[in-house]
């Protein structure tokens, strides 16, 4: 199992419409994220960042994560989401969530 995070800003006017959209996420989109091995997927708020996390169970997350983005109802979801998102002054050209790199770790 492998451990993903990353971070990204969202934008202050778009705050009450992200969360309107995660708290009925549309059942399409989290069964896209399941055939892709994706398990334990969190995203946290504070201070304007949002902080996901998530746990990787395939052998190759990019194939996966490559499955979800080609899934139209995938596709449809993140032209409500992105709006709301702006990436990292330190996000890599292109990335829009920018990965976290994992410190420290208890089991």
């Amino acid at each position: 199992m492998e451990r993903h995070a990353a971070v990204i800003r969202l934008r202050p006017e778009k705050e009450a419409e992200y969360r309107a959209l995660h708290a009925a996420a549309w059942p399409q989109v989290l069964a896209a994220l399941k055939r892709a091995h994706i398990s334990n997927y969190s995203i946290f708020l504070r201070d304007g960042v949002l902080f996901s996390y998530l746990e990787y169970t395939g052998t190759d997350y990019a194939a996966d994560t490559a499955s979800i983005a080609a899934d139209p109802v995938s596709a449809d979801w993140w032209a409500l989401t992105d709006p709301c998102q702006q990436p990292l002054d330190t996000a890599a050209k292109g990335e829009w969530w920018a990965p976290a790199e994992e410190v420290f770790h208890l089991d």
